[in-house]
């Protein structure tokens, strides 16, 4: 089937980006908190992953909604394998291949003593994301992917499209409101009244990390798609750089409130993912960028996005292990976290250029050329 291209969300693909530099940004003044997230620096980075299922549940809705006459679940389930499937081997190739140097006396003590066979074991079930329990884990963290930590996501983000795919799709936007009201009060529920003010976690495979990654996942996927189909777009001038101003003081705000008023940040980012990040969607996907430089930075900043976000971190775990043996402070490391910045975006762009496109330009026309065969037959 020949799926014909639609308008391309130039602005949404350059907020994505930019959402992943700052995950970036978040993680290397993680390292100097000392895991205490009152005075973590670019404090709510982590939100950028519920903005990342707000967009993958809108860009999923708009290109697929009405494409399910003519295309199969599987057809479905292909694309995006394809589209997001590569990047996962190769952020945990990445993971792997610079695993033994993130030994840590402190952070990571049992590396130095995994056996090599371990480590491409966990690499070769991490390539098929299967979530690994903490009693396999070999870094000492929980992570279902000590590999790579961030692929936790991604287990979660293959959910939701099988969820959309047997389910969701079918649903009327009566209905999916319903549904996305419901996910709303959980998210409420657990980010207000829970035990923590946050929505941090859902990378370890127990019972209470699976609670929160659901929790993450729900609301933010299924009203991305809601949003997609209602096409409530706002159209204002400099849309890019509206969206970029309020995307960045969303994740780099401090946290709200201390161990007394945990409700205060509870309500924050409840109110930051039910009801800010679909505005700045709303705004990203009625603007349009109008000079050509604007459009060059959107378009890198797209095509870098997810390499950033899903080969960053095993960058992430070397440094925090540097600054935690070695008690680095901010002012001595500051220059070694922009050059990983630095070496981050350069990692995903040559992953993009020299790995990503060619494997799936190879994966898609493998898939023409065995439609056009059993046409044949």
């Amino acid at each position: 089937m020949d799926l014909k291209p639609k308008k391309h969300y130039e602005i949404l693909d350059g907020l994505r980006g930019l959402a992943a530099i700052l995950v970036v940004a978040f993680h290397i003044f993680e390292a100097f908190s000392g895991g205490n997230r009152f005075v973590q620096i670019i404090n709510h980075g982590y939100l950028a992953v519920d903005f990342f299922f707000l967009l993958s549940g809108f860009v999923v809705a708009y290109a697929y909604d009405d494409r399910w006459i003519k295309m199969t679940q599987w057809e479905f389930y292909k694309r995006r394998l394809i589209r997001l499937q590569p990047m996962v081997i190769m952020g945990m190739i990445i993971g792997a291949a610079l695993y033994y140097f993130q030994a840590s006396d402190i952070l990571f003590p049992q590396i130095a003593n995994t056996p090599f066979w371990k480590v491409l074991l966990v690499m070769l079930v991490g390539f098929t994301l299967i979530p690994l329990t903490p009693s396999a884990d070999i870094r000492g963290w929980g992570e279902m992917h000590p590999l790579n930590g961030p692929a936790w996501s991604l287990f979660f983000e293959y959910i939701a499209n099988i969820l959309y795919a047997l389910f969701f799709r079918k649903f009327s936007n009566k209905v999916l409101s319903v549904f996305v009201l419901i996910f709303a009060g959980l998210l409420i529920n657990y980010t207000v009244f829970g035990p923590k003010g946050d929505v941090i976690g859902g990378w370890s495979l127990n019972l209470e990390q699976m609670n929160v990654g659901f929790t993450r996942l729900l609301y933010p996927f299924f009203a991305g798609i809601l949003l997609s189909r209602l096409g409530k777009l706002i159209h204002i001038k400099g849309a890019f750089w509206v969206c970029s101003i309020l995307i960045t003081i969303v994740l780099a705000l401090p946290r709200f409130g201390d161990e007394n008023s945990l409700w205060m940040n509870g309500l924050y980012e409840s109110i930051c993912i039910i009801l800010v990040f679909p505005l700045i969607v709303a705004i990203g996907a009625g603007g349009e960028v109008g000079n050509p430089f604007s459009i060059k930075i959107c378009k890198f900043l797209g095509d870098i996005s997810y390499p950033i976000y899903i080969t960053h971190y095993p960058l992430i775990y070397w440094y925090t292990a540097w600054v935690v043996d070695n008690k680095v402070s901010l002012a001595d490391g500051y220059l070694w976290g922009i050059g990983l910045l630095i070496a981050s975006i350069v990692l995903a762009y040559l992953c993009l250029k020299l790995y990503d496109e060619p494997v799936r330009k190879w994966l898609q026309e493998k898939i023409q050329r065995n439609k056009g065969a059993e046409v044949q037959r």
